[in-house]
C-alpha cells in the first residue's frame, strides 16, 4: 500500500497543527513524495515555514492548492481548518472539485452530507483525530461515504496511520462519539495528571519530581493494560490488597463519585459535539 501512496497526489486545505502532523508523519515515513503535496495557507511567514520544512508547495489560496490534484486519478482533498472557518473554506473550494474527488475532513461538526453538498462531490471520508497525534501516538476514528472504493479507503488508513493508529466506525454518529471520548480524552487525562501532580506537591514532593513520578506511572500502566489484554476491573483488583492503601484510594474515589463524574464528562462532550455539528451545517 505505501508504494501506491507514492503516487498519491494531496492537497492540504489548511495547515495548522494537525495538518502539519500529517504532512510531517507521511514524509517521516517516507510515503508520499514531497512534491506531490501541496498546501495552503494565508501567512506569508508560515508558507516559507512549511515550504522549507518539507519541500512541499505551499499557496495562499485554498483553491490553488486545490487545483494541483485535479487531472490526477490517484490524489485526495483533506480539508484541515478549524470550524468556524469551514464556510468560508467551502466557498473558495466550490465548482472546483469533481464528483469522484475523494475528500478528507477532519473538521469537528461538519457533516458528510454537509461537506458532498457543498462541494459537489460523493467521496467524502469524515475523520476524528486526537491531540497525541501530533506525535504520532494518537488514535483517528473515521468513517465514510460508500462511494468511496476499497483502494481509497486504503490509501485513507494509510494516511491517518501517519497519526499513531486509525480505527473505521460503521456510523457518522459514532464519529461524534469517538469526539467526545477520544478527541477529547486528552483532557481527562491531563486533567486527572494535574490532580495527582498537585497531590505529590501536597505530600512533599518537588513539583517537577511528582510529575514524573506521575507521568511514567500513567505510561507504564496504560503499556501494561495493552500488553496485558486483561479487563481494567482485573488490573485494579490485581494491585488492590484487602486493608490496603489502594482499598483505601478506591473508597474514596468511589465516595466522591469519580465513575458518574467521567460519565457525565463524556456525555456532555457528546452532547456539545453534535451541538457544533447542527451549527456549522
Amino acid at each position: 500500500m505505501a508504494n501506491d501512496l507514492k503516487d498519491l497526489h494531496l492537497a492540504f486545505i489548511g495547515c495548522g497543527v494537525m495538518g502539519e502532523s500529517m504532512i510531517a508523519g507521511l514524509l517521516r515515513k517516507n510515503l508520499v513524495d514531497p512534491k506531490n503535496v501541496a498546501a495552503s495557507h494565508p501567512r506569508e511567514a508560515r508558507r516559507n515555514e512549511l515550504t522549507e520544512e518539507y519541500g512541499i508547495t505551499v499557496f495562499e489560496s485554498n483553491a490553488e492548492a486545490a487545483k494541483t490534484v485535479i487531472g490526477h486519478e490517484n490524489s485526495a482533498v483533506l480539508i484541515c481548518v478549524k470550524p468556524q472557518r469551514l464556510a468560508r473554506v467551502l466557498g473558495d473550494l466550490t465548482g472546483i472539485l469533481h464528483l469522484d474527488q475523494l475528500v478528507l475532513s477532519i473538521v469537528a461538526g461538519a457533516t458528510i452530507e454537509h461537506l458532498a453538498d457543498e462541494l459537489g462531490t460523493a467521496k467524502v471520508v469524515r475523520a476524528m483525530p486526537n491531540t497525541p497525534s501530533q506525535i504520532g501516538a494518537g488514535i483517528t476514528a473515521w468513517t465514510c461515504t460508500n462511494a468511496v472504493e476499497e483502494t481509497e479507503r486504503g490509501h485513507v488508513r494509510d494516511m491517518l496511520s501517519a497519526l499513531g493508529k486509525e480505527l473505521f466506525v460503521e456510523t457518522e454518529n459514532m464519529i461524534d462519539m469517538a469526539t467526545s471520548l477520544s478527541a477529547t480524552g486528552p483532557t481527562y487525562i491531563f486533567m486527572v495528571m494535574e490532580a495527582l501532580t498537585d497531590a505529590g506537591v501536597h505530600l512533599g514532593f518537588s513539583r517537577e519530581m511528582a510529575k514524573e513520578l506521575v507521568q511514567e506511572t500513567m505510561l507504564g500502566s496504560v503499556k501494561f493494560a495493552i500488553e496485558s489484554h486483561k479487563h481494567p476491573a482485573e488490573l485494579r483488583n490485581m494491585v488492590t490488597s484487602p486493608g490496603g492503601t489502594s482499598a483505601e484510594a478506591i473508597y474514596q474515589m468511589e465516595k466522591g463519585t469519580l465513575r458518574t463524574v467521567l460519565s457525565k464528562a463524556v456525555y456532555a462532550a457528546y452532547k456539545r459535539a453534535v451541538e457544533l455539528g447542527e451549527r456549522a451545517n
